[in-house]
């Protein structure tokens, strides 16, 4: 295997000071959010690629935790069809690494021509999208050089983590001194098991990733992360649709990659998804899931035990390591996708 070390590694060792400064810089914002959160009902998120990911983990983490409708938005409605709504209820939550893409700029622009009181989460401290929102949530990644989201996708999962907050969620915010730590830990921990899976999926051409409720948001980022810089045909999946249908692609030439929290409603189901996978003969590979995931898998990469809502800012880091160790295995520059830019531009 070659030693070559990357941008994308470097990142990613540099998420836990990103989220201790992000959190610094964000939880004072508390009052703020709370204000627009008496003027609304509702939550509309508006992103695309790894921001939306991020915005399933959002809309999971409001509905469970404030009672509040969370939906992700279809931007195609406002750019491509120019429809109007009304949105005098709703928060629009829009989410950009950059801030300048121009779909999100847009969306966010018409959600607030109808009616709409509007958040910006952007790695963009003087982005068109930070400077028009009604309340910018700034996170403090540093610039991000590769192009596959690391500490930029980590650091939005945190502004949505303080937006909840804001917004009424009975969630202790002493928690989440608990992730940097943990992130700490898993970059110092040996990586037998993570090598031995990156070994094993040298030669596959597809895999399955699933994860439901707060882990879901990490499943389909992880298999973003495979598709765009391993060229992996990863499918992202809540475990329960997998089961309706998809389920049925699962075999010996197809590894199974499970994402979950060390504790939560969802953690019996994924191991029970785990125990069909290797009855079908597929690879199981657990993440996280703490001993009962692990004991149903071939091989799995623990995550250090924290609390279900703030899990998902650990459970991504194995799933980028992962990414990077195999794109390099397979020769490949995990830097610089083939046919990807840093800022994407859609209409």
């Amino acid at each position: 295997m070659t030693t070559k070390t990357s941008v994308m590694r470097a990142e990613i060792a540099e998420q836990p000071e990103a989220l201790r400064r992000t959190f610094s810089e964000l939880l004072p914002l508390r009052k703020e959010i709370e204000a627009l959160g008496r003027e609304t009902e509702h939550v509309l998120f508006i992103a695309r690629g790894s921001s939306d990911n991020a915005a399933v983990y959002g809309g999971y983490l409001l509905q469970v935790h404030t009672g509040r409708l969370a939906t992700l938005g279809s931007p195609s409605v406002a750019t491509v069809y120019g429809s109007r709504l009304d949105l005098s209820k709703v928060l629009a939550v829009a989410i950009s690494q950059s801030g300048k893409t121009e779909e999100i700029v847009d969306t966010m622009r018409w959600a607030a021509d109808c009616g709409a009181r509007t958040v910006a989460v952007t790695n963009g401290a003087d982005s068109t999208l930070a400077e028009e929102a009604d309340v910018a949530l700034v996170t403090r990644a540093g610039k991000e050089l590769a192009v596959p989201a690391t500490k930029t996708y980590n650091t939005q999962l945190a502004a949505l983590a303080v937006l909840a907050l804001g917004l009424g969620a009975k969630l202790d915010p002493g928690e989440l001194e608990l992730v940097p730590q943990g992130i700490e830990e898993t970059l110092a921990a040996p990586t037998d098991a993570l090598e031995e899976i990156v070994e094993r999926m040298v030669a596959v051409q597809g895999a399955v990733i699933s994860g439901r409720g707060l882990a879901f948001s990490t499943a389909l980022e992880a298999a973003l992360k495979l598709k765009e810089a391993c060229y992996t045909h990863a499918m992202g999946m809540s475990y329960a649709d997998l089961l309706h249908g998809p389920i049925a692609v699962v075999d010996p030439r197809t590894p199974t990659l499970l994402m979950a929290a060390p504790e939560g409603p969802t953690l019996q189901g994924t191991v029970a998804l785990a125990e069909r996978a290797r009855s079908a003969g597929s690879p199981v590979f657990g993440f996280g899931g703490g001993e009962a995931l692990a004991a149903a898998s071939d091989l799995s990469v623990p995550v250090p035990d924290v609390p279900e809502w703030v899990s998902p800012m650990n459970l991504i880091v194995p799933a980028q390591l992962l990414t990077e160790r195999l794109a390099r295995r397979l020769g490949y520059d995990p830097d610089v996708p083939r046919g990807l830019n840093k800022v994407t531009q859609t209409s």
